[in-house]
């Protein structure tokens, strides 16, 4: 048996203790979002704090992060000359609503006949914890390399975490920083995530009267507000469904194909629907910009009556393309939302966030290492794709340490996982070779570090 047949071997006999520590996480509903029970927030982050010292860590503990959810942290120093890596995941949820239609109670995990474990968090984040957990017995003591632990408590949710870490940069400096918060296309297909999309927002408000008034007595003449919102919203595409907007920034792709059918089976499109935009599939989902219209204050149908409304507030959000400035990009969406004044109403735009976009130095040794190791595990070519997600932390730890790798994977598949949606899954044979390509990395980063 070689070194390789070993690895593996000892994966998956590990794999019913995993199972079980990723079920006992996703029964706690860690949901940092405002409005919330912080509670279970409170029992996750300690509960990943015996996670990661049962894995024989010493020294993991919770820090303050100031006016947010503590984080998960551990610092234990290695050999002489050996690389410092980060491993990071995060321990909150999103919300589990009554109106996603959920066909398992969220937060009861459930294995169905189709072999993958079902529930909010298991893949998104709660599987990377287990990954990493599972990649340190793997390791064993000592460990062959500078290990730190960063665990978020609110990523989900407008995090603190940033500043706090730029803050303290002395804490999260690394060689390598191992993001389990992605995956591949699909199961058994080895990605690593070269680009994400960034997440500009904001909100924009438009008024037209000064109170609400009868639609029948006064429409055809005075304004709705709604009615104008509709008229700006729309000016945020063309007729191809491309996003248009002076100023922000779009590229074409040139990694790994998007795989059409991946696509059509993760994003639930209904039969006969068509695609937004121009280009490659690619383009479209990693290269180009998007805007999404999060949500709207304004009556639901069981609450409409016959008037004309003063106000409506949108959140907007704008995927953006790797490379660009999220501060620019942000800015050019308020500029152009604040342009869009019809019948002369009062636009106010404002400011809720900057999260900016990112792409990895494929030449990077740690680079190198991951794919060597992701080829070995799956025995398979591995894809270098890309993500309209983005992870806000990122550009942060690359203001702590710009010279290091930021390694993107995880065992989110985009085909089944339905992250943030209803029936959110994980398969467990994803989270095996994780495990096997998390432990081949560090080995093979270290051993070239030392030549």
């Amino acid at each position: 048996m070689n070194d390789l047949d070993g690895l593996k071997d000892a994966a998956a006999a590990i794999m019913p203790e995993v199972i079980d520590r990723l079920e006992q996480l996703v029964r706690i509903p860690s949901i940092a979002f405002p409005g919330f029970d912080p509670a279970p927030v409170h029992e996750m982050g300690a509960a990943v704090v015996s996670l990661f010292d049962a894995a024989g860590i010493p020294g993991v503990r919770l820090l303050d992060v100031p006016d947010g959810y503590p984080c998960v942290y551990a610092d234990v120093p290695g050999p002489d000359g050996a690389p410092t890596v980060l491993l990071y995941a995060h321990y909150d949820v999103q919300p589990a609503p009554e109106s996603q239609n959920w066909s398992s109670t969220p937060f009861e995990p459930i294995t169905k006949d189709d072999g993958r474990i079902y529930g909010r968090g298991a893949a998104d984040d709660k599987s990377g914890l287990v990954i990493h957990y599972a990649t340190l017995k793997m390791l064993g003591t000592p460990l062959p390399c500078h290990l730190k632990i960063l665990v978020e408590g609110e990523e989900e949710t407008i995090s603190h975490l940033e500043d706090f870490v730029e803050n303290h940069p002395d804490l999260f400096e690394a060689d390598a920083y191992v993001i389990a918060d992605i995956g591949p296309q699909r199961v058994g297909r080895p990605g690593l995530t070269t680009a994400l999309r960034g997440d500009v927002a904001c909100t924009v408000t438009v008024r037209t009267l000064a109170n609400p008034v009868h639609s029948g007595m006064f429409g055809g003449a005075a304004p709705d507000a709604l009615t104008a919102m509709i008229r700006i919203l729309d000016t945020l595409h063309d007729d191809n469904g491309d996003t248009t907007i002076p100023g922000v920034d779009s590229y074409s792709w040139e990694g790994a194909a998007m795989d059409e059918e991946v696509y059509r089976e993760g994003s639930a499109i209904l039969p006969g629907v068509e695609f937004l935009g121009t280009g490659s599939l690619s383009d479209r989902i990693w290269a180009k910009p998007s805007v999404t219209v999060l949500g709207m204050d304004l009556p639901s149908t069981a609450e409409a009556s016959n008037v004309l409304l003063p106000e409506v507030t949108a959140k907007l959000s704008m995927r953006i393309v790797p490379g660009s400035d999220g501060d620019a990009q942000l800015e050019a969406l308020m500029a152009h939302l604040r342009a869009q004044r019809p019948w002369n109403c009062v636009v106010e735009v404002e400011k809720v966030k900057v999260g900016h976009a990112f792409a990895v130095d494929a030449t990077h040794p740690a680079i190198v290492a991951a794919e060597k190791a992701l080829e070995e595990a799956y025995g398979a070519p591995v894809e270098n794709i890309g993500s309209g997600a983005s992870i806000p932390l990122v550009a942060s730890l690359k203001k702590v340490s710009p010279d290091a790798a930021i390694l993107l994977w995880g065992a989110e598949d985009t085909a089944q996982s339905r992250i943030h949606a209803s029936d959110e899954s994980v398969d467990p044979g994803e989270i095996e070779r994780m495990i096997v390509a998390q432990t081949l990395f560090i080995r093979h980063l270290v051993a070239a570090a030392g030549d």
